[in-house]
């Protein structure tokens, strides 16, 4: 039997597959509904076909991803559909969406070729990002696809925004597997969450795959252990005991807009950190400028000197080869024997991330990635343990926990609201909470015991959200959106209503 991850997107006739029964179900037909009235008020015809991707929360493994390291998320059941249309004939991009308050109708040529104007952003980039990344795939791999023709679509999603759920992602996917549908391509999961991922690279991040992954691979009940090189997803059956509780901290993260002093900043530094690891480790300079580019890629050396010492940490080489204090560029240069720009000449986003540093922190970003990337598979463990589910559900919080701190102070992507959210969480009967996503604004994510689920969710309502409904910052009947507990959810889908 062929593996989930080999098998292309489903595709089904009806929404019970992807949303199950009762309420959710209600709430899915309403939208789809909706969506399809919204097109046929734009376009003046029904779609062709729609396409989901959902949003996911990463339960542990934040920031390891672009390093080449297993992480652990689970799809939730918050999505967006794009909902699409092939026009012979015309060569444009129309691009509406259900929110046209917020989102004006967006439109481009229809042609693969153009470029992004990454200093305009507008919301209709993602479905660029998809289109663009699709053809470029295609070209390379010799899928004949037939001249590029117009399209109408209308989007619908519900990841909140700058939330750390992937909202990008999910807009990403559902974009791409939308456009595929409706040109008659059909890919596996795993080449299609590969293909997603350098997608979304077209907005500017240096995306590690991850959320892609998750959204376009995950099973329902399930969360996943996400491997890279080359991407693969695995079954984690999550304890029935604890539910995991999503809430936004309601400081919005804008990882395409910031990258330059914080997403992508972190992804230079760890590159800084792993040849500077490699040259120390006996690395001949010009070598490990040319060759190293993740920590992943160095871990074997520093677990090498680490068995000199008795241990396998790659961690006792960070301390002994980084010093703490920051680096700055030309202390990096004496070592490394080269220009940073020179290095990262070939990277507009990596520039821009040498044109706004003041300095580097390679210690701390390293001692972050080594240790969290050993959390995920402690997680995976002890799920798959033999302890009673008390200890199981305790030990999980602990390492949440524990990779928040890291999060925190060593890769520095938290900020107040989300310290205050976990502290909350913690003293209402957490067994583990921690920021999820890039950080820097966004969502924490709570292991709750089942029990205590609904009080935990009011007690936040009080301590956390009732002081921003009273300023304004949200009004009390969107609460559902920014506090919600989750299951694991199904995987991206196409429906043909």
């Amino acid at each position: 039997m062929a593996r989930h991850d080999d098998l292309p997107v489903p595709v089904y006739k009806s929404l019970e597959p992807v949303y199950g029964t009762g309420s959710q179900l209600e709430e899915a037909e309403l939208r789809f509904n909706t969506l399809k009235s919204e097109f046929v008020d734009v376009f003046g015809h029904a779609p062709d076909i729609y396409a989901r991707s959902p949003g996911r929360v990463n339960l542990i493994g934040e920031h390891i991803d672009y390093e080449g390291y297993s992480v652990l998320p689970m799809a939730i059941r918050q999505d967006t559909i794009v909902a699409i249309r092939k026009v012979e004939g015309e060569k444009v991009l129309k691009i509406a969406n259900v929110n046209s308050d917020k989102y004006s109708l967006c439109t481009y040529p229809a042609d693969p070729d153009q470029e992004i104007d990454l200093k305009n952003h507008r919301w209709g980039h993602y479905f660029i990002c998809g289109y663009k990344g699709f053809y470029e795939y295609a070209k390379a791999k010799g899928i004949d696809v037939g001249e590029p023709v117009g399209l109408e679509v209308v989007v619908d999603g519900i990841v909140p925004t700058g939330s750390g759920l992937s909202s990008s992602a999910a807009f990403v996917c559902s974009s791409t597997i939308g456009i595929m549908a409706v040109l008659g391509a059909s890919l596996p999961k795993k080449e299609l969450a590969q293909l997603t991922c350098e997608c979304e690279r077209h907005i500017g991040t240096q995306s590690g795959g991850m959320d892609q992954a998750i959204s376009v691979m995950a099973q329902s009940g399930f969360a996943a252990l996400i491997d890279f090189n080359p991407i693969r997803a695995t079954e984690v059956q999550l304890p029935a005991g604890g539910t995991f509780v999503i809430a936004h901290s309601l400081a919005e993260s804008q990882k395409a807009v910031t990258a330059a002093t914080k997403y992508n900043n972190r992804v230079v530094e760890c590159r800084l950190a792993s040849i500077v690891l490699g040259i120390k480790l006996g690395m001949k300079a010009e070598e490990a400028v040319s060759t190293v580019n993740t920590l992943s890629d160095v871990e074997g050396l520093c677990v090498s000197f680490a068995g000199t010492r008795g241990s396998a940490d790659p961690v006792l080489a960070v301390k002994e080869f980084l010093k703490e204090e920051p680096y700055s560029a030309e202390d990096i240069e004496e070592i490394i024997n080269e220009k940073l720009a020179v290095i990262f000449a070939t990277s507009p986003s990596s520039m821009d991330v040498l044109k706004a540093a003041k300095h580097f922190k390679l210690h701390q970003r390293a001692v972050h990635v080594y240790s969290e990337a050993k959390r995920v598979f402690a997680f995976k463990d002890t799920v798959s343990s033999n302890l009673s589910e008390e200890d199981v559900l305790k030990k999980l919080g602990d390492l949440m926990n524990d990779s928040h701190y890291s999060c925190s102070v060593l890769y520095e992507c938290s900020c107040p609201e989300l310290e205050e959210l976990v502290k909350i969480s913690r003293d209402n009967g957490a067994l583990g909470a921690r920021l999820t996503g890039a950080g820097w604004g966004g969502c924490a994510v709570a292991l709750v015991k089942e029990n205590i689920v609904p009080q935990f969710i009011l007690n936040l309502k009080e301590q956390y959200f009732q002081s921003r409904i009273d300023k304004g910052v949200i009004k009390k009947n969107d609460l559902g959106l920014y506090i919600f507990a989750s299951k694991p959810s199904s995987g991206a889908a196409i429906v043909e209503l």
